[in-house]
């Protein structure tokens, strides 16, 4: 038994944990974050390459909309890698620059018209985005397209996904740029050590939460076989994470219920290191998008004299290969590569594959997303919490739900939360 006085107990030591303790520790709060895995980071996770390169295998990518994790990067001086946008994308099966012009006008349309909708719309009650994508009056081609654009970035089928909750979602990806504007030199991760550094040893790793006992006065959580007990705990992990955990009494039915409607996405992602860029001698940006498979997307994130590609295999398709094993895998991707890019690509250096499908500590990736086809205040439920017991994932912020930004902005949220409900405490007891 760990007999320190803690205010609150941080489960999970992500960029929601991290960024929720930080805010916590600046408010006079006494806090010990616990992690399971034996690193920080949750879902921006490290690798590296035989040359000493280091290679984030996770969560990645930032930009100027995202203002959080922006601000981090600065604070920490934390260098800016631009990802490369020059050279032509390459489409497979190709199509003619007309026809490709179309196609890509054709699947931005109907993400513009599913956001125009109104998520409480009584007129879509009910619907999964395929079912309503398959009334839209665009072509096959271009609803397949739309459809691979679901599977690769919200990693979960259209016929699974609840049309509401990818509206109200994709609204909250308030994009003026490309997404995949920046990376961080030494991997983005490194922005994670760095935050994790200041808590010193209010940090624990491979300390995995295994049961939360709530009474009036406060919690005890049970975690790598040692009794921690603190006025407040935060579970700081995806919702289908936090629902693994036995907590007793039991939560109340509406938050056992919000934690139930959510699924993990399924995703891989597949790093290649190359001796030089030659994409670019056909003036290729090395950026390639499949249509005769969904949720298959490669782009370039080389800097400096490295060559370096990046593919991304999502939704289904990465449960369909990523069940066929590693080397059945990159046999597809790297064949793919060489008839989209030339056949140098398909002999990489070296390659790192991170199957994230069924991850232990995190569920999956990018993100759960909510598949109940009602459950409209779910993550409202969750953001209130159960008494002393608190939630803070990503998939919970207003703004970049699934991103880095959306995890930092949950945290923050959720510590202010708890900072309130402190202060009406204390004002009720008279202290």
């Amino acid at each position: 038994m760990r007999s320190d006085v803690i205010d609150v107990l941080v489960v999970g030591a992500g960029f929601a944990g991290l960024a929720a303790a930080h805010a916590l520790i600046e408010a006079g709060k006494r806090v010990l974050v616990l992690e399971a895995r034996d690193r920080v980071g949750g879902r921006v996770e490290p690798a590296f390459f035989a040359d000493g390169r280091r290679i984030d295998t996770g969560g990645q990518f930032i930009s100027e909309d995202m203002p959080a994790v922006m601000e981090l990067a600065r604070r920490y001086n934390r260098p800016l890698v631009s990802v490369p946008d020059d050279g032509k994308l390459v489409l497979r099966p190709a199509l003619p620059p007309r026809d490709a012009f179309r196609f890509h006008e054709g699947v931005d349309a109907i993400r513009r018209r599913a956001k125009a909708i109104d998520p409480r719309d009584p007129a879509i009650v009910g619907l999964s985005v395929a079912v309503w994508l398959a009334r839209q009056p665009e072509d096959d081609e271009v609803k397949a397209g739309f459809r691979a654009m679901i599977h690769g970035l919200w990693c979960r089928r259209a016929d699974e996904l609840p049309l509401w909750y990818y509206i109200d979602n994709d609204r909250r990806l308030e994009t003026t740029v490309s997404e995949l504007q920046y990376y961080l030199e030494d991997s983005t991760y490194s922005l994670a050590e760095a935050v994790a550094a200041g808590l010193g040893d209010r940090l624990l790793l491979s300390t995995p939460v295994d049961a939360i006992a709530v009474a009036a006065d406060g919690v005890s959580v049970e975690a790598g076989g040692l009794t921690f007990h603190a006025g407040h705990v935060l579970l700081a992990v995806p919702p289908v994470m936090a629902r693994r955990i036995s907590i007793s009494p039991p939560l109340p039915a509406e938050i056992s219920a919000a934690l139930d409607v959510w699924g993990s996405g399924t995703v891989v992602k597949i790093c290649f290191r190359y001796d030089r860029r030659f994409w670019r001698d056909s003036d290729l940006s090395g950026m390639v998008m499949w249509r005769d498979v969904k949720g298959l997307f490669a782009c370039d994130i080389s800097s400096g004299d490295d060559a370096l590609l990046i593919v991304f295999i999502g939704g289904p398709l990465a449960v369909e290969w990523a069940g066929e094993g590693e080397a059945a895998m990159l046999e597809k991707v790297l064949a793919r590569l060489a008839d989209a890019l030339g056949p140098e690509a398909g002999k990489p250096l070296e390659s790192i594959l991170r199957d994230w499908t069924n991850d232990k500590w995190s569920g999956g990736g990018y993100s759960d997303v909510v598949l109940g086809m009602s459950a409209y205040d779910a993550e409202d439920v969750l953001r209130g919490g159960a008494g002393l017991v608190h939630f803070a994932s990503s998939e919970l912020s207003p703004f970049f739900p699934g991103y880095i930004e959306g995890a930092i902005t949950a945290g923050r949220e959720a510590a202010a939360r708890i900072l309130s409900q402190s202060r009406r405490a204390s004002c009720a007891s008279g202290s």
